[in-house]
């Protein structure tokens, strides 16, 4: 992750960028097809509505990758059933190439745990990350919590006194804090809300005690200005844009790392491995050009690129240690 930049263009709704084809000789066929691709249009789903992280993320690479495929990638938005929906249209519109997704990890690779969602783990390839967004445990200016110590050992001594609002009751931050009380002993009263803004309103308010929140551009800037408070922070080391934050690792939880939201692109299982390659290969590029970490936050652009088997271990580590948790 990297320094931050101040600004934020705005995007809009809809993105379909048409450059100049490369359309492949005719009598090509299999591998040969394969390496000249793309031959048509890209259509990217996102699994969420317009706005959001995963929008941003995709509508950003898509552009990119359009103009360096000389290729339309149409960008459509599929929500509903917490994501599931536009997996589904991912995977139903053939595993060529032409039919991608924005994934959400951990959530696309949870959904599959917790109940029936029309896909499986298996029936998506991981194809680059294109950022990952840490989660951050804060408390609103005034607390009478001065650090995450004095939280943590409060919630020691009087077990579920202390309320915590999460994203959602089997987000990753809902689920680091259930391992917080099953692996330490530290048991706070998780309080689920529907996102951001519920949160923040909810700890200034004085409704809750803290939350446990994805790091996004609105609550550093909370942060920044004093209404947050920040306490500790979620992957293994520090961030460089909230330096003097310490981890949950470093405070003696070192199991608790996994609450970093990564969004990337993912394709149909059984897409040519050629044209993953391309794939992969053309999110790196986007990934190195200033106007596009610009527009994505280059505190959330990955410093080192995560590609596919990169990827695939982070999908499966989490399965591995929320699995257990989510069937109980």
């Amino acid at each position: 992750m990297r320094h931050p930049r101040s600004s934020l263009p705005v995007l809009a709704a809809a993105s379909a960028v048409l450059l100049t084809a490369c359309v492949a000789e005719p009598g090509e066929e299999g591998g040969a097809a394969a390496e000249a691709y793309p031959a048509e249009d890209i259509t990217l789903y996102v699994p969420y509505a317009p706005g959001g992280p995963t929008d941003l993320a995709a509508r950003t690479v898509g552009d990119c990758l359009a103009a360096d495929f000389g290729r339309t990638v149409v960008v459509e938005n599929r929500e509903g059933a917490s994501g599931s929906l536009g997996m589904q249209a991912m995977i139903q519109g053939g595993a060529d190439g032409y039919s991608l997704s924005l994934i959400a990890v951990p959530a696309s690779a949870t959904n599959p745990l917790q109940e029936e969602v029309g896909y499986t783990n298996d029936d998506y390839v991981p194809i680059a990350a294109v950022t990952e967004i840490p989660s951050v445990l804060a408390v609103g200016q005034g607390s009478r919590f001065p650090d995450a110590r004095a939280l943590f050992a409060e919630a020691q001594q009087n077990p579920g006194r202390v309320t915590v609002g999460v994203p959602g009751a089997t987000t990753s931050q809902a689920m680091e804090l259930q391992r917080l009380a099953e692996q330490y002993g530290v048991e706070l009263s998780l309080v689920p809300f529907t996102g951001n803004a519920e949160m923040t309103t909810a700890v200034l308010g004085g409704n809750v005690d803290a939350v446990f929140i994805n790091a996004s551009r609105d609550v550093l800037e909370n942060i920044e200005v004093g209404s947050f408070v920040p306490l500790a922070i979620s992957p293994e080391e520090r961030v460089d844009y909230l330096p003097d934050v310490p981890t949950l690792a470093e405070l003696g939880y070192p199991e608790l790392t996994n609450s970093v939201s990564v969004f990337g692109l993912a394709a149909p299982a059984g897409t040519p491995d050629e044209v993953l390659q391309t794939l992969e290969d053309g999110v790196a590029a986007c990934l190195e050009k200033p106007e596009v970490i610009e527009i994505l936050g280059d505190q959330y652009v990955p410093d080192q690129f995560i590609g596919r088997d990169d990827f695939r271990a982070r999908i499966d580590e989490i399965v591995e240690v929320y699995g257990p948790l989510l069937q109980e």
